[in-house]
């Protein structure tokens, strides 16, 4: 059995992750398992339902504990079972959203959310990261449904981005930066290509 890989997108709104999550996903077929966040579980869609509403009015700080609320719920029920099973997670967003949105987009505080995010994720971490750069006036010009986030306008989508990559300079062994401005197929390719070398990393390792 292939041991468990833990493979996350990132990237600001209409970066593409969600469409790239399911490339992978369906390419993977019954070795993968596909989540999103916020969301996962019966608690997690609920919470995620209202941090998107554009009519919720939330602070900042409490915006950030339901992401982890959710995100603690996902990895308890979902993630880390999966990954014992030696399956392979293909989760849109994780905690380095939080980081990215909360932490630096809000001015909450990179280490402080990610204080609470660690708590809530019991450390587990990804071992891959691709972060989807999309410029965020190309991102807006991409069809989509807003939320409460991407109302907020590009002002914030520029803060995100710019924390995306200073969070993926400080980890290049985890981070995996890919040009998101190309045709989902083109994306994919490289994804696909990085990711098959992981699994093949991961089962050469695992015992035997």
């Amino acid at each position: 059995m292939v041991s468990g890989l833990f493979v996350s997108f990132e990237g600001i709104d209409r970066a593409g992750k969600t469409t790239q999550a399911g490339l992978l996903a369906d390419a993977l077929g019954d070795l993968a398992v596909r989540v999103r966040e916020p969301g996962g579980t019966p608690v997690g869609e609920r919470i995620r339902a209202l941090l998107k509403d554009p009519s919720t009015d939330l602070g900042d700080r409490a915006e950030a504990l339901l992401f982890a609320t959710a995100r603690a719920e996902v990895v308890d029920r979902v993630i880390a079972p999966a990954l014992a099973d030696g399956r392979v997670v293909v989760c849109d967003r994780f905690l380095d959203s939080s980081l990215a949105y909360q932490g630096a987009g809000r001015g909450l505080g990179v280490e402080a959310v990610g204080a609470v995010g660690r708590f809530a994720t019991a450390g587990l971490e990804p071992d891959l990261t691709f972060l989807l750069a999309l410029p965020p006036n190309a991102a807006a010009g991409r069809s989509g449904v807003s939320d409460r986030f991407e109302d907020e306008g590009v002002a914030l989508q520029r803060r995100v981005l710019e924390a995306y990559e200073r969070l993926a300079a400080a980890e290049p062994a985890r981070w995996r930066r890919v040009d998101a401005e190309r045709t989902a197929e083109v994306v994919h390719a490289e994804v696909m290509s990085i990711v098959e070398e992981a699994i093949a990393s991961a089962s050469a390792k695992a015992p035997a």
